[in-house]
């Protein structure tokens, strides 16, 4: 089928990305001025997020015999149970998000001057640990877009929805959190427009180049926008500032290369395929009741000490969102997490070393996980070569770590929620003979399983972004 005049083909769309992705200053506006509106937003913004008792929770209860933690509606989302029997001893339960309906991830993208430029937001988050972070241009559960909650319609929704969307150059579900969520799914939108678009204040057009440097602030670009951002794909570029002393940025444009890599795409297929029928776990949701070892105080659920996260409850309030007041829960996680792409030079060319790892709420409960990811499930037993690896990340030379950033997780329904993202380049000593659930992987390999679900999970996709930082 041929595509319509001044459509973009998939070749082209990749030219683009890649182009946006080397603006300099090719870009609409420098990056003092992102700062200078960013500093403005947050200085305007006025929002308060308050720890309530669950009785103060307007509109939330618990259902009956279950337990379970409900709004009055019977949508956004619910705390229920979760039963699994994993690689340990015994079976293992915790309280679990159940929220089944697939909200849009969206960013809308326009040329300006011949370079593509991405809308982005700055939104407010109760769970943020700085309140405002960059956000996509639509981030929008179903029950937000429906209007369930009688409030507005998100801005520029109408770009992703219905007759007047613009060209999707990106559109696939893409997996959140297997440990926090039950099933979690997200689709993941990138929409091209030509025509002008209306401006709003909370809202402001970045090249790629700009957002993947901005990446490297810790708690900046939410979780969100990071997932979108990995499923923009990229070709080697033919210009980057590299340094001809340092071998490893050579090495990573070569990963963009489809032509090179260790393993060809079947093989990588074939090796997780494998991992998905090795693995024996079964998995059920119960009644938040049925959980063993968390008990309910007044103002928060939650387990013994080894217990990696609790559930709280807040009120919000925040001018600028579709509604300016409600209350929710919250899972707030009891420490920080690590994220880890071991990154290695093979032939010259960059792999990182990717896990299959299980993950009880994930719907095929195997993905496509960054070397070391940490903390674990409670009760989960890390196998030799994630102990290895993760003490090989810690031990890390500093000039080796090529990628350092604490990055918030989902601030719509964590508390705080972050993790340290690294990639640290390994010499030539570390093997490339690994344990059968780990596998080697170009960039280029990584940003193709993106074109469709359930492969990369959340925090390898952030991974994959930061990858993207390193040009």
């Amino acid at each position: 089928m041929a595509l319509a005049a001044g459509r973009v083909g998939p070749a082209d769309a990749i030219a683009r990305f890649t182009l946006s992705a080397t603006a300099g200053e090719r870009a609409r506006s420098p990056i003092t001025e992102f700062h200078r509106w960013w500093a403005e937003r947050a200085t305007i913004e006025r929002f308060s997020v308050t720890r309530v008792p669950f009785r103060e929770l307007d509109g939330w209860h618990l259902a009956g015999d279950s337990e379970n933690l409900v709004h009055r509606s019977g949508r956004f989302f619910s705390v229920e149970g979760l039963r699994y029997r994993g690689d340990g001893p015994g079976e293992q339960s915790q309280p679990i998000i159940n929220q089944p309906e697939i909200g849009i991830l969206g960013i809308l993208v326009k040329e300006f001057d011949g370079v593509l430029h991405c809308l982005m937001q700055a939104k407010m988050e109760p769970g943020n640990v700085n309140t405002l972070q960059l956000s996509p241009t639509v981030q929008a559960t179903r029950s937000n877009y429906t209007r369930v909650h009688q409030g507005n319609m998100p801005p520029y929704l109408e770009y992703f929805r219905g007759p007047d969307r613009g060209q999707v150059l990106v559109d696939v579900l893409q997996s959140e959190q297997g440990v926090w969520f039950w099933r979690k799914r997200n689709r993941n939108m990138i929409v091209h427009l030509t025509e002008d678009v209306p401006e709003h204040e909370d809202f402001h057009w970045l090249p790629l180049d700009q957002i993947h440097q901005l990446l490297k602030t810790d708690n900046l670009v939410n979780m969100d926008a990071r997932t979108v951002l990995a499923c923009m794909p990229l070709a080697r570029p033919s210009t980057a500032d590299c340094s001809p002393d340092d071998p490893f940025a050579w090495a990573l444009l070569n990963s963009y290369d489809e032509e090179l890599g260790l393993h060809t795409r079947t093989e990588i297929l074939s090796w997780f395929t494998e991992s998905q029928t090795r693995c024996e776990w079964s998995v059920q949701r119960i009644p938040l009741s049925e959980v063993t070892g968390w008990s309910w105080s007044d103002d928060d659920l939650a387990g013994g000490d080894e217990a990696p996260f609790r559930i709280i409850g807040v009120r919000v309030n925040a001018h600028n969102r579709e509604v300016t007041n409600w209350s929710q829960p919250l899972l707030e996680p009891l420490g920080h997490g690590l994220a880890v792409f071991l990154a290695k030079s093979i032939g010259g060319v960059v792999h990182f070393l990717v896990q299959a790892r299980k993950e009880p709420g994930l719907i095929n409960v195997v993905e496509m996980a960054p070397t070391v990811q940490l903390p674990a499930v409670a009760g989960a037993v890390c196998d030799q070569g994630a102990v290895a690896y993760a003490m090989e990340a810690a031990a890390a030379d500093p000039r080796r770590v090529r990628f350092d950033a604490l990055l918030s997780e989902e601030g719509g329904r964590f508390h705080h929620g972050q993790t340290r993202y690294q990639i640290i380049e390994v010499g030539e000593e570390f093997p490339v003979e690994v344990p059968d659930e780990y596998c080697w992987m170009t960039a280029h390999q990584l940003m193709g399983l993106l074109d469709h679900s359930h492969y990369l999970n959340i925090e390898a996709r952030t991974l994959l972004a930061c990858v993207h930082s390193l040009w």
